[in-house]
């Protein structure tokens, strides 16, 4: 197996610390030491030096890693296990040993167009339907259409609140972010990102309600020299500037509600500030333990397709941070999020999106 010298220099350094282990999402819910970045590293190192296999159980470790870079974000020394995680991934498409799990979530992509095999939904579908035409796009996402349409229904009813003129694809192209995350770099990857980025360049702007999809259009497609040419924003930014300039008037409810950063707008698109500005235009902000870029990963639907408990106890364990810090309405800004949080949530805490929160303080 073949890594680039820079995940070998990576995962060479990696492997002698252990000083993310209490950050990562997935070693806090299992409790198993091969859940860290630094076994991780160790196990691929051996791989890259040709001492052991490309195995399968070192496959599944692969593939136990959500991505969320708590671990990067956490390393004082600059080391990266998202990148030699990824690479392996890749190297499991390129070699043919993709596990089933994944190549069932494949096969739907491209059968289906969702990685879950979905029908689309009914209610979600009439709405869509509803909206004109328009030059500026919400992109829902598949998260949203295919496990939240309740959400992304919200998310359009709260546009058109608004009065912003928005549009909305029946057929919404996959924006690539499952690929990427399942095979990394792969060309079937970059294939699925074009496909997308063409289908979008009639439009001025795109409106990313998922922050999955914002962070791939505005951070990988530039570095995969993919031209997509609408303005995109994410969905929190978007709302924000809305409340900003009155076209959407909010009244402060005095509630206190607590944000749970995703780490794809925190950590990789560097966004915290927009959804405290249209929380503290709703209430007031009452911050929860690891939060901006520091937050933890709350759930991640494509992980809950094959590791379902593991995910449970992941949201499980944000709730007990908000607990510990006297959460009454937790705000997610990720489906995902949403979704697993809900599953998983106790009796005495509220959870909404963050489109709810501002509908209801209209």
């Amino acid at each position: 197996m073949q890594f680039s010298q820079k995940s070998k220099e990576h995962m060479d350094s990696c492997r002698f610390c252990w000083m993310c282990r209490h950050i990562c999402p997935i070693g806090n819910a299992t409790g198993q030491e091969r859940n860290t970045a630094r076994a991780r590293a160790l196990g691929l190192s051996l791989v890259a030096r040709d001492s052991v296999a490309f195995s399968e159980d070192i496959i599944h470790n692969v593939y136990e890693c959500a991505l969320c870079g708590a671990c990067v974000k956490e390393c004082v020394t600059g080391w990266d296990p998202v990148l030699f995680t990824k690479e392996a991934r890749l190297a499991a498409a390129l070699e043919g040993k993709l596990p089933p799990y994944i190549m069932s979530m494949i096969m739907n992509l491209q059968n289906k167009g969702n990685i879950y095999g979905a029908e689309a939904d009914e209610k979600l579908a009439a709405e869509i339907a509803e909206l004109g035409q328009s030059d500026t796009l919400l992109f829902l996402g598949e998260d949203a259409r295919y496990r939240t349409p309740e959400c992304a229904v919200k998310a359009i009813e709260l546009m058109r609140k608004s009065g912003i003129s928005i549009t909305a694809l029946h057929d919404e192209p996959n924006s690539g972010y499952s690929m990427e995350f399942m095979t990394g770099a792969s060309a079937e990857t970059k294939a699925v990102m074009e496909e997308c980025a063409k289908a979008l360049s009639g439009f001025k702007k795109v409106i990313c309600y998922d922050p999955a999809d914002a962070k791939v259009m505005k951070r990988e497609y530039k570095e995969w020299g993919i031209d997509i040419k609408p303005e995109v924003v994410t969905f929190t930014e978007f709302i924000a500037e809305l409340i900003k300039r009155g076209a959407l008037a909010v009244k402060n409810s005095g509630l206190k509600f607590t944000p749970q950063d995703s780490f794809l707008l925190a950590r990789d698109l560097e966004e915290t500030e927009p959804i405290r500005e249209i929380l503290t235009a709703c209430g007031s902000v009452n911050e929860m333990l690891l939060n901006r870029k520091d937050t933890m990963l709350a759930g991640n639907l494509i992980m809950h397709a094959y590791m379902p408990e593991v995910m449970e106890r992941v949201a499980a364990n944000r709730w007990i941070n908000a607990k510990n810090m006297h959460t009454g309405i937790l705000v997610t800004t990720s489906p995902a999020e949403y979704l697993m949080l809900k599953k998983t949530k106790p009796g005495d805490i509220a959870l909404i999106t963050v489109e709810e929160a501002v509908l209801q303080c209209l």
